[in-house]
């Protein structure tokens, strides 16, 4: 007896049963629920989906059991890859998985990846269950008519978070999804098919000669070198940010809310850095950003610190522009650089504070001094200062006399100073120059160090009874 055939138009599958259609036209039994068109599978009244036909025997698991197996696909059923050393399933009617070239290949010339489902096509050629939004050609995520951009796939379950689960988790990388860094203490998410965080050298790398940071989006470069997706603005070869084509000079990435600030913000705020955005110090009553990784700010110690003055109390931060020293440290061990030439430095101060450093612990070098109670306006600095007490010891480097300083504005200054710290002052004037005298300035040092333990001496004895009192040497 012929067999009879699916009277489907060019279909030669075999019709099913007492109809004239074939399993995938409608024909034969179907599956008897609600609303469902599916084939029943076997003796069942269900299709696979709906629990009918044979299911894996791995206890608590409800999957199908494949091929000629008593197993699903993911605990071992179905016919597998033949490649030596893979566990993973065999494709459509190939020996191989989809890795090793098994299944539907994308008809695209040239390229080699998995056609998706009824198609011909690969994902980025248009292959498989495209997302029903207006305008958008993403690929639907697993069971929806969605991408994920646009919600599709399965979400993350932590309580307010719309993103997409990774992997068989239920959690997005944010919150802990998908595979880890595999580096001891790291939490961060696994990159590509590596066990590494980006941090950790995981995923794919910068092609560079020598460079080891990450390749970003679909090139073979780092930002630095030119990667990922650049700038449109004529002429600019930076980053675009974020899900723009522009870079952060040019208005890309996220703005700051702030009316009429058209300035970047940073980090994951709404601010930019003067309305308060990024990260801050954590420095009590310290408002100032936090630099780096640190949690301080340039003041307080945060950032990358020069590797010559990292141990003083006054230590600045160090600069790429200087090989990440500072540009006053930076001149004087590398005076023949040719960097060093458009430095300016207070020659005579330096002198001065390296004095100080060698003899004394404790003192601060040209920094302002405000407290955090107040929005004083001046922010008055001081050359070099120390607090002993109630009393700031303060040394002067008056370079050149400072002959033309207004005596007026001086005094004022005074005035200042003390409504910053309305306890006692003691005054060091300095002149290290030779306009008044022609001592050498080596005497001249020893001389303020030998002022400088008098005065320190008379403080921790309180034998200071004057609010502010002023030593001029050489002056």
């Amino acid at each position: 007896m012929p067999i009879k055939k699916c009277n489907e138009p060019e279909c030669t599958k075999s019709a099913q049963r007492n109809t004239d259609k074939c399993v995938e036209h409608g024909g034969g039994k179907r599956c008897n629920e609600p609303g469902c068109t599916k084939s029943s599978q076997g003796k069942t009244d269900k299709c696979v989906e709906h629990g009918g036909g044979k299911r894996c025997n791995e206890p608590g698991c409800t999957k199908s059991a494949r091929w000629k197996t008593d197993k699903c696909v993911e605990h071992g059923g179905g016919k597998r890859c033949d490649e030596h050393g893979c566990t993973k399933s065999a494709r459509w009617k190939t020996d191989k998985c989809v890795e090793h070239g098994g299944g539907k290949r994308c008809n695209e010339p040239g390229c080699t990846k998995s056609a998706q489902c009824k198609t011909d096509k690969c994902v980025e050629h248009g292959g498989g269950k495209r997302c029903n939004e207006p305008g958008c050609t993403k690929s639907a995520q697993c069971k929806t008519d969605k991408c994920i951009e646009h919600g599709g796939g399965k979400r993350c379950n932590e309580t307010g978070c719309t993103k997409s689960a990774i992997g068989n988790t239920d959690k997005c990388k944010a919150h802990g999804g998908g595979n880890r860094c595999n580096k001891p203490g790291c939490t961060k998410s696994a990159q590509g098919k590596t066990d590494k965080c980006i941090e950790h050298g995981g995923g794919k790398r910068c092609n560079e000669p020598g460079c080891t940071k990450s390749a970003r989006g679909k090139t073979e470069k780092c930002i630095e070198h030119g990667g990922g997706k650049r700038c449109n603005e004529t002429g600019c070869t930076k980053s675009a940010r974020e899900k723009t084509d522009k870079c952060k000079a040019h208005g890309g990435g996220n703005r700051c809310n702030e009316p009429r600030c058209t300035k970047s913000a940073i980090w994951k705020t709404d601010k930019c850095f003067e309305h308060g955005g990024g990260k801050r110090c954590n420095e009590q009553g310290c408002q100032a950003s936090a630099q780096g990784k640190t949690d301080k700010c340039k003041a307080h110690g945060g950032g990358k610190r020069c590797p010559n003055c990292i141990d003083w109390i006054d230590s600045r931060g160090g600069s790429k522009a200087y090989d990440g020293y500072c540009a006053t440290c930076f001149k004087r061990i590398f005076p023949n650089d040719a960097r060093s030439k458009v430095i300016y430095t207070h020659t005579k101060e330096i002198i001065v504070r390296n004095a100080i450093n060698k003899n004394f612990e404790g003192f601060v070098h040209d920094k302002p001094l405000y407290t955090g109670n107040c929005d004083c306006s001046h922010r008055r600095r001081i050359d070099h200062r120390k607090l002993i007490g109630n009393t700031i010891l303060a040394v002067e480097t008056d370079e050149f006399g400072h002959i033309g300083y207004d005596q007026k504005d001086e005094e004022i200054r005074y005035h200042d100073l003390y409504m910053i710290h309305s306890g006692k002052w003691v005054f060091i004037r300095f002149n290290p120059d030779n306009n008044f005298s022609k001592v050498d300035i080596e005497d001249k040092i020893d001389k303020l160090i030998e002022t400088v333990e008098n005065c320190i001496s008379r403080i921790e004895n309180n034998e200071n009874s004057e609010l502010l009192e002023i030593h001029k040497l050489y002056c």
